[in-house]
């Protein structure tokens, strides 16, 4: 209730001050000399969004908060590009639908909060179902690299056709960005922003063998191969010359081994080869542990960006 009458407070007042300086404006037009009103940043965006010079993307779970949106969207005439999230759009998708809204929904992610308790993985294909252009998600840098196969859920989950299921991630996106005019789908006169796969794109075994941005190939794996190689080789070289002064430092920490020694001891053993495997397992344990933001929360239990939950 408190979050409805805060938007609608907001969009009065976005009205009102879109009516201020209408009336200035015409009075300056007869010839008054009053001063100009004083601007607002926040209500110039709310006055665009009236007169729909832009369009509001609102995130969203429930269906009670979805329909309070929709009667807002029709109380004051703007336009709804995206209900994002949205995991209950199913129980509200004709009033969704009846706005011209669309819905951008995880693909089956449920009950990681309480928002969450109802979502369904056939969330995603009962909304296009009933109208409503529909996207998926991901809420994660690493997840969004692999929406090609979230894609493949409404597939599995709501039965539809392949060739629609792959608009969820690349033209329908494009369209509620309102960016569908550049990429989105191969066209004459678009960003030839693509990617060629050696299987079905909505595959698990599918494998990515060129990525072209803007049509240039940024990506292919032939030369991916040769730069592994590459890299390899590098590595070798630099651990070659690293070696022994690790192992002139090993020595040094030998017992019986001062500062000042000049040569380790005839009767001191050998650097233990556990010791250098323990000292290794050290370092990826800390490699783990400075990585640990790339978590997301749907893992359950583990630390995320959003809270410290776990650590």
């Amino acid at each position: 209730m408190g979050v409805e009458q805060i938007m609608r407070d907001g969009f009065q007042a976005a009205r009102q001050y879109q009516q201020h300086w209408a009336a200035w404006r015409a009075a300056a037009k007869s010839g008054s000399k009053a001063p100009e009103p004083r601007r607002d940043l926040q209500l110039d965006t709310l006055v665009e969004i009236l007169d729909k010079k832009r369009v509001i993307h609102i995130h969203s779970y429930r269906a009670d908060e979805i329909l309070m949106f929709v009667k807002l969207a029709k109380e004051f005439g703007f336009t709804v590009a995206t209900f994002q999230h949205v995991l209950e759009g199913y129980k509200v998708a004709d009033a969704i639908a009846s706005i011209g809204a669309g819905g951008s929904t995880f693909s089956d992610w449920w009950g990681y909060k309480m928002e969450a308790l109802d979502a369904i993985p056939t969330n995603g294909a009962i909304m296009h179902k009933a109208g409503v252009l529909m996207t998926f998600n991901s809420d994660s840098d690493e997840l969004a690299r692999r929406l090609n196969t979230e894609a493949a859920k409404a597939v599995k989950y709501g039965g539809l056709a392949e060739t629609e299921a792959l608009k969820f991630v690349t033209i329908n996106a494009a369209k509620q960005l309102r960016i569908d005019h550049r990429v989105g789908s191969l066209e004459v006169g678009k960003d030839a922003d693509f990617v060629i796969w050696n299987d079905n794109p909505l595959s698990t075994q599918a494998r990515a063998e060129e990525t072209w941005i803007d049509g240039r190939r940024y990506f292919d794996l032939g030369t991916d191969a040769g730069l592994r190689e590459s890299a390899n080789r590098e590595r070798e070289r630099l651990v070659a010359k690293a070696l022994p002064m690790r192992q002139a430092r090993l020595n040094m920490a030998r017992p019986g081994n001062g500062e000042g020694s000049s040569a380790p001891s005839s009767a001191s053993p050998a650097p233990s080869s556990v010791s250098a495997l323990m000292e290794y397992l050290a370092f990826q344990n800390w490699l783990h542990q400075s990585s640990h933001y790339r978590d997301g929360y749907w893992s359950g239990g583990q630390w995320h960006e959003c809270t410290e939950d776990g650590r």
